[in-house]
């Protein structure tokens, strides 16, 4: 082989093996960092590209706690338990302490985050606020979940500016492809807010180390979304959208946006109803308990397919599919 010839294939070798280029939001993975990373759910490279940065923000040295959409946080000491039973072994972890299988996680995608909190004996951090409790604020509003003293450690107090409001009832609307009554809107934007704020406290609890959000796209946003509630921290916050070509949320709405081609999926509002009165009537204050499958509570992000909401309203359609608020 001729040296030119040597050269090159040198040259291509190396071109195959150099890393991709660090954003300049990737070099802010350190220290006390607060990081909100976006997903539309079912979008496998999405996941894949977040592991990567993730691995390689470990690799350099960053020890945050992982805090995850994914696992309810009544199910904290169900992760510790299957943690000291099985310290390396994350399909354990998400068996003991992950929901039931109805509520419609890929814990393939999840997974390798699972693990690597594990390989790095980091903290694993229970975030949502159950499906049920979110129905229970629809219905009932904060004090049906929170003690007086909760509330205001939530911030759930506090009045909510009407600009913001209107923006979560708005995502809540498009999100559910126009299929809910409008009288629904404020009471589920009130579950969708309780939810951003118990997630932002599980950041606040970890802040210290740093502490990394894997969640939906709209809790990601700085506007409406967990950033929002961490006011206090808002200089150490970092929140990055990872969304699909043609996704209309605005660029403003994160610090930093990484786009990739959506994922394949059928039309998830074909077929949907639009608003009916037997919805309306169901989710009503006075609706028996019975009736609380039947009530979503949680917006889903405007496009391509609605996230699940705290129980999903009949006709079914396809949940878990996209970064929801």
């Amino acid at each position: 082989m001729s040296r030119f010839a040597a050269a090159l294939v040198a040259g291509l070798l190396a071109a195959c093996t150099t890393p991709p280029p660090v954003a300049d939001w990737q070099t802010r993975l350190r220290g006390d960092a607060i990081v909100v990373l976006g997903e539309v759910h079912d979008n496998a490279e999405q996941h894949r590209l977040r592991v990567d940065v993730l691995r390689r923000a470990f690799a350099a040295g960053w020890r945050p706690a992982i805090v995850m959409e994914q696992f309810d946080r009544e199910r904290q000491a169900d992760i510790e338990r299957a943690r000291g039973e099985r310290p390396r072994d994350a399909q354990h972890v998400i068996d003991v302490a992950a929901t039931a299988a109805k509520s419609g996680w890929n814990w393939d995608f999840y997974r390798p985050f699972v693990a690597l909190a594990l390989e790095h004996d980091v903290p694993l951090v229970a975030a949502n606020l159950s499906s049920a409790d979110a129905t229970r604020i629809v219905r009932g509003g904060v004090a049906a979940v929170f003690e007086p003293a909760a509330v205001a450690a939530l911030g759930l107090d506090r009045p909510v500016d009407a600009a913001w409001q209107a923006a979560q009832e708005r995502e809540i609307d498009a999100g559910h492809c126009h299929a809910l009554p409008p009288e629904l809107w404020p009471r589920m934007a009130r579950a969708q807010l309780a939810r951003d704020a118990v997630m932002a406290q599980a950041l606040r609890s970890h802040a210290a180390r740093g502490a990394v959000l894997l969640a939906g796209n709209g809790h990601a946003r700085r506007d409406i979304g967990v950033p929002r509630w961490l006011a206090a921290e808002a200089g150490r916050v970092v929140s990055v959208g990872f969304v699909e070509d043609g996704d209309a949320t605005p660029a403003s709405a994160f610090d930093a946006v990484v786009r990739t081609a959506p994922a394949a999926r059928a039309d998830p509002c074909a077929g949907l109803a639009r608003p009916s009165q037997r919805l309306s009537a169901t989710c009503g204050s006075a609706a028996p308990s019975s009736a609380a499958a039947d009530c979503p509570s949680a917006p889903a992000p405007r496009r391509p397919v609605p996230l699940r909401a705290a129980a999903p309203a009949r006709p079914r359609r396809p949940r878990r599919a996209s970064g929801d608020p």
